[in-house]
């Protein structure tokens, strides 16, 4: 691959990122003007508030949490939020607590107990701001007893290992949790919640980012039921976990808060940053290098290796008849894809589809393509994703790399590590799920 084209698909992914940056996506909605406060459409009073409380978690709400701070000023009286190991910055008066994703772990379960006692503190006079990003579901780990933490993670394992989309992970975790699906909300009530929400997740479903600590829950504990029936997981789950859905689905336990509770009739929730808005920001950056620009979808979801097959098969239409549009042509598309995992490799979803791609491209050097985490960690690695090009299985096995026996093993960090072809970004500190960018190059060049 030549090097203006790898350049050119960094570059590309990185106006994406900068579309997305949470400080500047809490700037654009939240401002202060006098002793009012303006959250998209709606105002608030603060001086009918005697304290102000912001809270939150997330990937990316050190930086949403910073400009909050500068936005209220002396008006904020404390805070507290909890991040991903690496991706916290200094605050002044915000606490920040770092703890386990995508695995929860006692930190974690530790800052969410803190957390939930100082809502439970606040009453009708008081005004709570949540900022809530990707990775917030992982971070408010605080399981519903008699469910405990060792088995809420065993269960987060295994949700992860089957291939389940987002919205069924968060399904489950919703139902084993303290703080999610709307139960953050209820524990709030009758203080005011405005909650700011960078979307990592599929059609920006508010009950879906970070599991919808604000937001009334659609999910049932029958729902949960179905998900691990679908996923073969009724024998490999912890057992007082499917008993704990058993006595949910008859009706021994309460369910997550639904639509028309009181709880909610004081939330504002508003989504400040999403994945279609990355897409925008990189496609006018793509056409300022030149490339015809097609933006394919912002919900691409689905096996990462038969999303790969799609993008290949657009890369040929294109080099062939120059449909759905003409070289030099850039196709980008957003969303989150999944991986059934049946090796024993390293990698993530983007890496994985990267190296499927690679494999169906092999050959058509016209063909480059950046498929990557906008969160800048692709699974359990280092790496924000993989870029790749009709000439990547051709480098490999001139190396003596076999790419089909790295994708049967799910081993794509290996592989792209061995080329030098891997994006490692470091925390962005951001989420606004991934990036797929190909480019095919003008028959000239």
């Amino acid at each position: 691959m030549a090097e203006d084209q790898k350049k050119a698909l960094e570059d590309i992914f990185r106006a994406g990122l900068k579309a997305v940056d949470p400080e500047r996506a809490i700037r654009k909605y939240v401002r202060c003007k006098g002793d009012r406060l303006f959250v998209g459409e709606c105002s608030y009073s603060l001086n009918r508030f005697k304290r102000i409380l912001l809270i939150g978690a997330g990937k990316g709400t050190a930086p949403m949490a910073k400009a909050l701070e500068d936005i209220l000023g002396g008006r904020l009286t404390n805070g507290l939020i909890i991040v991903k190991y690496g991706h916290g910055m200094p605050l002044k008066k915000t606490n920040i607590m770092e703890a386990g994703h995508p695995i929860p772990d006692k930190t974690g379960l530790r800052a969410t107990e803190e957390l939930l006692k100082q809502v439970q503190e606040c009453t009708e006079e008081d005004l709570i701001i949540c900022a809530f990003s990707g990775g917030g579901s992982a971070l408010l780990p605080a399981p519903s007893p008699p469910v405990n933490l060792d088995q809420k993670k065993e269960t987060t394992h295994l949700l992860l290992e089957c291939g389940a989309t987002i919205n069924e992970v968060n399904a489950i975790r919703k139902h084993l949790s303290r703080s999610k699906g709307g139960w953050l909300a209820k524990e709030a009530y009758p203080a005011t919640l405005v909650s700011l929400l960078l979307s990592d997740v599929i059609g920006d479903r508010l009950d879906v980012i970070a599991s919808g600590p604000t937001v009334p829950d659609e999910s049932t504990y029958s729902d949960c039921i179905e998900i691990i029936e679908r996923y073969d997981l009724i024998n490999r789950l912890p057992k007082g976990v499917v008993e704990y859905f058993k006595q949910g689905a008859a009706g021994i336990l309460p369910e997550t808060p639904k639509g028309g509770d009181p709880a909610f009739s004081r939330v504002q929730n508003l989504i400040v940053g999403n994945n279609r808005g990355a897409l925008l920001a990189a496609k006018e950056q793509a056409i300022s290098f030149g490339y015809n620009t097609f933006v394919l979808s912002s919900q691409i979801e689905g096996e990462a290796r038969e999303v790969a097959q799609v993008f290949a098969a657009i890369g040929k239409e294109i080099c062939q008849v120059g449909l759905p549009i003409s070289a030099p042509a850039c196709i980008l598309a957003g969303g989150e894809t999944t991986v059934t995992i049946q090796g024993n490799g390293k990698g993530g979803r983007n890496q994985e589809l990267a190296l499927a791609c690679a494999i169906a491209i092999d050959g058509w050097d016209r063909i480059s393509m950046l498929s990557a985490g906008t969160d800048g960690t692709d699974g359990p690695t280092d790496a924000a994703g993989a870029i790749v090009s009709g000439l990547t299985c051709k480098r490999a096995r001139q190396a003596t790399l076999d790419p089909h026996a790295f994708l049967l093993a799910n081993d794509s960090y290996s592989f792209f590590e061995s080329l030098g072809d891997l994006l490692k970004t470091g925390p962005t500190l951001t989420n606004v799920m991934d990036i797929i960018c190909m480019l095919v190059e003008d028959q000239k060049q």
